[in-house]
């Protein structure tokens, strides 16, 4: 069964993930977007890929369908991050786009994300129509149109295009380029193997900054390693960090939406500790004005800043898709979320590893300091804060039983401190006294457990983490 998520269809390439359901999906697609646009309106689609196997070929499979209905196809001459391709929506003034990756996810995975005129996810009403539309479509017994590649191109329906000029371009206007090439950086980019291999590199790179990058080859199967930038999965850049003379250590996913970062001798920076630095900055630095928006997983150290600059913070569900309903609708200055997914007020509501890793690199460069001293005035300011996160694979479970239960049975103390508030904006979140908290969250598209927490202290912050699974144990399914 093909069915979307908050981002899009993921799915194992050669199990549910084939030409012939990427056809089928992409036909759904044709006619979503026809339909968006009425009869009087020839569709204009943008279509990416990343480095991942066969996403080339998907990528020219999805052009062929939409061009056979006659959508005008701007398909990118080769793999390109997610937040290329969705800035290049916008600069095309088309209707939707797609991209074929699967994020982060492991090198078995392909997907398909289906993106919207403003260049950020299609909303949850646009991705359940393309369902509805494919379910009539299946029960119909209709086959999906396809045209010829050559035909394609030699009509003009599909065009190959190069989306960095026009990227770079705008972000200059986000980033501060000189200030970046006065500081004579020396930056590691760790591409993963995956879409930011090129972009962040050659973007340092043309600011004057001496850069190096590793795990840039081609390799669709990256390797076998899971193209995540966290910690666990960046020992290639803390090897090279410890070689000396370097001032920063940048790595992107698979597609480049997400940030990981680390310091001068390999310490790695949560996307928590990013965020904020980049919040303190635009505001004391830049002097710039918009509110906070964070997933609920996300650090409170954005709270106590927004609180100090007299701004609001809002808290949504995980998932991108729900910043970026609030920045099409509120005067947000940064939102973002636990996972590395951040943009900036000026740019599409979707996250970027590569602007994110360029203004870090801004951030270091005007105030004249390495991160690791940023970090510690930054806890030393509005800390210290230290994150954990626990996954549980658990048997099939009701969720809202689940939630029900936590909150029904909320002990008046948690690590030996008073439990001052309970949210239920996605899972149960309970925060204490001190803004410590504690969230206990089930996934919205597998039976697993997410544990979260925060706390001033590594051995509080286990604490939280054991309790929480203690509190949940319980309540899942036998």
């Amino acid at each position: 069964m093909i069915k979307f998520g908050t981002d899009g269809w993921r799915a194992v390439i050669s199990e549910s993930f084939t030409f012939a359901n990427v056809r089928l999906v992409s036909q759904a697609i044709a006619l979503w977007v026809k339909e968006e646009v009425g009869d009087d309106v020839q569709p204009l689609m943008v279509v990416g890929f990343d480095t991942r196997f066969l996403s080339d070929r998907y990528a020219a499979e999805v052009s062929r369908v939409l061009a056979a209905n006659g959508v005008q196809v701007y398909l990118t001459k080769s793999d390109a991050p997610t937040p290329v391709v969705s800035y290049a929506i916008v600069d095309k003034r088309a209707h939707g786009g797609v991209m074929i990756t699967a994020s982060h996810n492991p090198p078995r995975y392909n997907g398909i994300k289906l993106k919207a005129a403003y260049g950020g996810s299609a909303t949850p009403a646009q991705s359940n129509r393309v369902e509805a539309i494919l379910v009539d479509m299946l029960a119909a017994g209709r086959e999906p149109a396809i045209m010829d590649y050559r035909a394609a191109l030699s009509t003009g329906l599909v065009q190959r295009f190069d989306p960095f000029p026009a990227y770079q371009q705008h972000l200059r206007a986000l980033v501060d380029f000189d200030a970046i090439g006065q500081a004579n950086l020396r930056v590691v980019c760790d591409a993963m193997y995956g879409a930011g291999r090129v972009y962040l590199p050659d973007l340092l790179r043309n600011s004057g900054s001496d850069v190096v990058g590793i795990r840039q080859e081609m390799n669709p199967g990256f390797n076998g390693v899971h193209p995540e930038p966290i910690d666990r999965y960046l020992t290639p850049l803390r090897e090279k960090l410890h070689l000396g003379g370097w001032d920063l250590g940048l790595a992107t996913d698979g597609d480049a939406d997400r940030i990981g970062a680390m310091t001068a001798d390999g310490v790695f920076v949560t996307p928590h500790l990013i965020m904020a630095l980049v919040l303190r900055h635009l505001v004391e630095k830049r002097r710039k004005q918009g509110n906070v928006v964070k997933t609920i997983s996300t650090t409170m150290m954005l709270n106590r800043l927004a609180d100090r600059y007299g701004i609001v913070c809002h808290e949504t569900p995980v998932g991108f898709n729900h910043i970026a309903d609030l920045m099409l609708t509120d005067d947000v200055l940064i939102g973002g979320e636990e996972s590395g997914g951040i943009s900036i007020k000026g740019h599409i509501p979707e996250g970027d590893g590569i602007l994110m890793g360029l203004l870090l690199a801004e951030i270091l460069a005007v105030n004249g300091k390495s991160l690791a001293t940023l970090v510690d005035e930054l806890q030393a300011d509005v800390g210290p804060f230290v994150y954990g996160r626990h996954d549980f694979k658990t048997k099939r479970f009701a969720k809202a039983k689940l939630v029900e239960a936590l909150v029904s049975d909320t002990p008046d103390t948690l690590a030996h401190l008073p439990v001052a508030k309970i949210k239920t904006t996605d899972g149960v979140k309970y925060i204490l006294a001190d803004d410590s908290w504690l969230l206990i969250r089930p996934s919205g598209t597998e039976p697993v457990l997410r544990i979260y927490a925060e706390a001033h202290d590594q051995a509080t912050l286990r604490q939280l983490l054991d309790q929480g699974e203690t509190l949940a144990a319980p309540h899942l399914g036998s």
